[in-house]
This record gives structure tokens, C-alpha cells and sequence, in this order.
């Protein structure tokens, strides 16, 4: 039971619940354009989107390890890691073959919708699966990529990709609705940098806490959660979103003390971890809401 717990570490299974809610925005973008969408092609989503997750995780997992940065960062429950790796170095090639049969199930699945629905998928999947690859080895290393990185992934990437794949074509509806994940999915990166900016930096990573400084990077992470919600207004005010999904609006209770507390506490890991667990759940939450009010 121990090496099955050390085997699945890697994976970050707690965290893996960010991904169906992404994925239930873009099944509710296709349910409200399209009124029908097949239950079998939904899991097949379901599974390469859960499939992508696990791949970025244990490939991160693995080079994080190989690189000596997981010896360094300052662990929290939300960043820095599993720390399966670090505990246990003779697993480090176990979470390279789970990151590489994940990512063989992404590349088998997205063949099947490209015979299925045509070349559509192709131009997304494949920056997918470039993103998917080289975000810790490469992207990690440039601020701005590195600060949206995460959003183009479980946004436009997972949200489009799974209306594409459930319809066969693109909608207004789907991009509006994937900006609500890419700019609090951004942020929930950016937030969890915070802690790691030292270990980063001595790694050689470059994102924007350690270019700008935390201070700076918490008003920015407020600026992002403000344009989430602005772009949930704007797709409702202009028709692309049903009013019904106004109800993702309800998680802004949530982002007022998380706002405050990474501006007050940026210096502060001990203080801040409290509004990264705040900051979880509005990038849970706000999205099924969201696909809720699509879906009804």
C-alpha cells in the first residue's frame, strides 16, 4: 500500500479535480449550442483531459526532481510539489513512465476525435501537447509565458478542445467560457509561485514573482481575477453566455479576502497559504458554476 501511495504521488491526485470542472465548461458550451452531445465522447474527453493532467504532473514531478529543485522549495499543500520524488529518488523512473504512458492516451484519444470530427483538433491538440512537454523543462523559464501557460491549458486548450471534439466546430461560446479558467488558472500558478521564489530562482527558473517581485505579481494576480469575472459579465451581456451562468459570479464572495490576503501577506508563506486554499476553490468552483448555468 506504501509504493502503490509513492507510485500515484507523482500523479498529485487531490489536485486532478480541477480538471473535470474545466472540462464541464466545455461540455456545457457544447450542451447549450448544440442541444446533444454523446455520452461516450464525453468520458473519451474526460479520460485525455484527466490523461493530459497526470502527464504535466509526473513530468514536473520528474525534472523538478532531476534538476535538485524539489530538495529546495518550501512545501505548502498547495505548491511546491508532492514530494514523492525527494523521499523516494528510486522512483523517479516510475513518474517518467506514468508521464509518458499519460501522454501516449492524450495522443491515442486525440487521433480517435480527429478521425471522428476531422482535422478541427489538430492545430489545438498539438500546442497541447508542445505545452504539455516542454512547460517545466523550457516555458518554466520565460515570466510571461510561464504566466500564461497554465490558462491557454485548462482554458482555450481544454475548454475549446472539448467543445470542438464533443461538436466538431469552434463557437464564440466556448472562448468566452474558456477565459474564465485562463485567466484563474493563470493565476492559480502565479499565486502558487509565491513560496518558491528563491528555490526558483536558484534553479534558473524566471517567472514573474522573482522578474517583478511578489508584491508587484499579487496585483496583478488581483487584475486577473478581476478580468475572469469581467469576461463572465461580457459573454452574458452579449449573448455568447446564457444569464443562468451569471451564477459564477457567487465565487467573487470568495475572491475579496483572497485578493487582500495575497497583496497583505505576499512576503509571508505562512499567512499567504490560507488565500492559496481560497484560491483553489474559486478555480473549482467558478467553473462548474458557470457550466451549470450552460447546462440548465
Amino acid at each position: 500500500m506504501v509504493e502503490i501511495k509513492y507510485i500515484l504521488g507523482p500523479m498529485r491526485l487531490p489536485f486532478l479535480i480541477l480538471t473535470p470542472a474545466c472540462v464541464a465548461l466545455g461540455f456545457g458550451a457544447a450542451l447549450w449550442t448544440q442541444g446533444y452531445v454523446a455520452p461516450f465522447q464525453v468520458i473519451m474527453v474526460l479520460v485525455g483531459a484527466v490523461s493530459a493532467h497526470i502527464s504535466v504532473n509526473a513530468f514536473n514531478e520528474y525534472f523538478d526532481f532531476k534538476s535538485g529543485l524539489d530538495f529546495h522549495t518550501q512545501r505548502t499543500p498547495f505548491s511546491g510539489g508532492s514530494g514523492t520524488l525527494p523521499a523516494n529518488p528510486h522512483m523517479a523512473q516510475h513518474a517518467l513512465v506514468i508521464a509518458i504512458a499519460t501522454f501516449t492516451v492524450v495522443v491515442g484519444i486525440g487521433f480517435y476525435f480527429l478521425i471522428v470530427r476531422g482535422p478541427a483538433l489538430l492545430a489545438i491538440g498539438i500546442l497541447g501537447l508542445f505545452l504539455l512537454i516542454f512547460y517545466t523543462p523550457w516555458i518554466a523559464h520565460h515570466p510571461y509565458m510561464c504566466l500564461i501557460a497554465p490558462g491557454l491549458g485548462f482554458g482555450p486548450f481544454m475548454v475549446i478542445g472539448t467543445h470542438v471534439a464533443l461538436t466538431g466546430s469552434y463557437s464564440w461560446t466556448a472562448f468566452v467560457a474558456s477565459m474564465i479558467p485562463f485567466f484563474l488558472v493563470s493565476n492559480l500558478l502565479l499565486l502558487n509561485q509565491f513560496p518558491d521564489v528563491e528555490a526558483d530562482r536558484d534553479a534558473g527558473r524566471k517567472h514573474l514573482p522573482i522578474v517583478i517581485g511578489r508584491r508587484a505579481s499579487s496585483l496583478l494576480y488581483v487584475g486577473f481575477l478581476l478580468m475572469a469575472y469581467l469576461s463572465l459579465i461580457w459573454g452574458v451581456y452579449n449573448q455568447y453566455l446564457p444569464k443562468a451562468s451569471l451564477i459564477g459570479l457567487a465565487t467573487a464572495i470568495l475572491a475579496v479576502p483572497v485578493s487582500i490576503g495575497s497583496y497583505r501577506y505576499a512576503e509571508n508563506v505562512k499567512k499567504l497559504t490560507p488565500s492559496m486554499g481560497i484560491n483553489v476553490a474559486i478555480n473549482i468552483l467558478t467553473p462548474v458554476l458557470v457550466s451549470i448555468g450552460l447546462i440548465i
